[in-house]
């Protein structure tokens, strides 16, 4: 008991801040998740996957945003997983997001699930999208 008065004693202090944190997470997630799903093409876990390009100077920089958003979506997702807001939809989008060998199998893997397909049809027959297409298992 002494143990998690001491642990309590030094979590104390941050517990405000944890909270607003916690907070603004839910409320950034409650826009940017449909901002995010509405906006993927209805067929995307169904299609071909597309070739790899060549990278120039501003396609790295471009990669490397793209992949640094991705790192904070999906590690705000995991947070998300035990504070409010919808984490395994923010990993969905953090990993969509990505580029990393494997990523399309991975996406229709997560998206394959019912409940994560039905919550992002959900979303988008909000703002009158057509449902995503569910991928082959």
């Amino acid at each position: 008991m002494q143990y998690l008065q001491t642990l309590y004693a030094h979590v104390e202090p941050a517990i405000p801040w944890i909270t607003s944190v916690s907070l603004l997470m839910a409320i950034i997630s409650m826009i940017a998740i449909p901002f995010l799903v509405i906006r993927i093409p209805e067929d995307y876990f169904v299609a071909e996957k597309k070739p790899a390009s060549h990278r120039g100077p501003l396609r790295w920089t471009v990669w490397l945003l793209r992949n640094l958003l991705a790192f904070v979506l999906v590690l705000c997702g995991v947070l998300m997983l035990v504070l409010p807001g919808q984490g395994m939809l923010t990993i969905l989008l953090g990993i969509a997001c990505s580029t990393f060998p494997g990523k399309y199998r991975l996406e229709r893997r997560i998206v394959g699930r019912p409940r994560i397909l039905r919550a992002l049809n959900w979303i988008r027959e909000k703002y009158n999208k057509a449902p995503l297409l569910a991928p082959e298992n």
